[in-house]
C-alpha cells in the first residue's frame, strides 16, 4: 500500500462537520492527513480577497501572525476533536508559548500547517504547530488547548 492511501484528509465540508469556525473564521481549507489524538497536516490558500487584507496593510497585504496561529490551532483542533471522547465538542485556546514568526504571508501563498499534539490529560492538551509556506518555516509555537 503506497503512503498517499495511507493518509486520512478532509476537505471543507468534512472539516465543518468538526470545528464550528465558519467564514470570515474558518482558516483551514484541506486536511491532508490527521491521526486522532496525534498530528494533523492542513492547508490554507491565502487570497487576496480575505476581508483581512483591507486593513492589514493597504498597498502591502500580510496575514496577520495572530491568524496564522489560529490556523494552525484549527489544525491541532481537528487532530483532537477526531477523536472519540471529543467528538462533537468545541477545542478553544488555552495558551500560547514561545510563538516566532520567521516571514510574511501574502496573498498567492499556500499555508501547511503541522501540528502534533504532544500531551492530552483530561479536557486539556498541548501541542506544537509549525506553519510552511512551500518548504520555508514561517511561524511555530507551542499551543495550549481546552475542550468545552
Amino acid at each position: 500500500m503506497s503512503e498517499e492511501t495511507d493518509l486520512h484528509s478532509l476537505d471543507v465540508v468534512e472539516i465543518q462537520k468538526i470545528l464550528p469556525h465558519r467564514y470570515p473564521m474558518l482558516l483551514i481549507d484541506r486536511v491532508l492527513d490527521y491521526v486522532p489524538g496525534e498530528k494533523a497536516i492542513a492547508k490554507k490558500n491565502v487570497s487576496v480577497n480575505e476581508a483581512f487584507f483591507q486593513g492589514h496593510f493597504p498597498g502591502n497585504p500580510v496575514m496577520p501572525g495572530v491568524l496564522i496561529v489560529e490556523a494552525m490551532a484549527q489544525a491541532g483542533a481537528i487532530a483532537l476533536l477526531t477523536m472519540d471522547g471529543f467528538k462533537g465538542k468545541t477545542a478553544y485556546f488555552g495558551g500560547v508559548n514561545k510563538v516566532k514568526f520567521r516571514q510574511m504571508v501574502k496573498p498567492g501563498d499556500t499555508l501547511r500547517l503541522e501540528v502534533t499534539l504532544d500531551k492530552i490529560r483530561g479536557n486539556a492538551g498541548l501541542g506544537h504547530g509549525t506553519a510552511y509556506v512551500e518548504d520555508k518555516k514561517v511561524c511555530s509555537g507551542d499551543l495550549t488547548f481546552m475542550i468545552g
